[in-house]
């Protein structure tokens, strides 16, 4: 048996000013992808994540687990309205981008970032909601080949995430 004091989870206003790079996690209620996609987050050096209240618990024992630990290092905070998440972001001056399979989506190879980039994944079933559509200035996607349609969330979220910190680093 073991304890341990668990961590607040930030202000997400704090994290929007005080991040260059950020991933936000729509819906996604599995423990388990959310703790991958905090491992490719902290493997690709994202500064922060931002999950609305639907998302999984990422200190969660299997979020953790799944994470390999790296959710005690990578900042995250919860956000309630896309209205007042949209409004910050905004004001921080983020170009911000939804991840999508759809074919009218610009593939992620072609995108440049800006100074601050916001990334935004959706659940597997329903993908992303209209109103993180909203908050998005363009919609992305993962090139594949023909006959395969999506990925795994995680897996399109490392792939996502190399593609797109290796445009913010290069």
């Amino acid at each position: 048996m073991a304890s341990f004091h668990r961590p607040l989870a930030l202000d997400h206003s704090a994290l929007i000013r005080d991040s260059h790079t950020l991933l936000i996690l729509e819906g996604l209620v599995n423990h388990t992808n959310v703790g991958a996609i905090i491992r490719s987050a902290a493997a690709f050096g994202v500064d922060g994540i931002l999950l609305d209240t639907h998302c999984a618990d990422p200190l969660y024992r299997r979020a953790i687990r799944t994470s390999m630990g790296t959710v005690f290092n990578m900042k995250w905070a919860r956000f309630t309205d896309h209205l007042d998440l949209a409004e910050r972001l905004a004001e921080s001056k983020y170009d911000v981008l939804a991840l999508t399979p759809l074919p009218s989506a610009r593939s992620i190879r072609s995108w440049r970032p800006g100074e601050r980039s916001a990334l935004i994944l959706g659940t597997e079933g329903d993908g992303l909601s209209t109103d993180a559509h909203g908050i998005a200035s363009q919609e992305l996607r993962i090139p594949m080949a023909a006959g395969i349609d999506s990925l795994n969330v995680s897996a399109a979220a490392a792939v996502a995430l190399y593609e797109f910190t290796n445009h913010v680093h290069s």
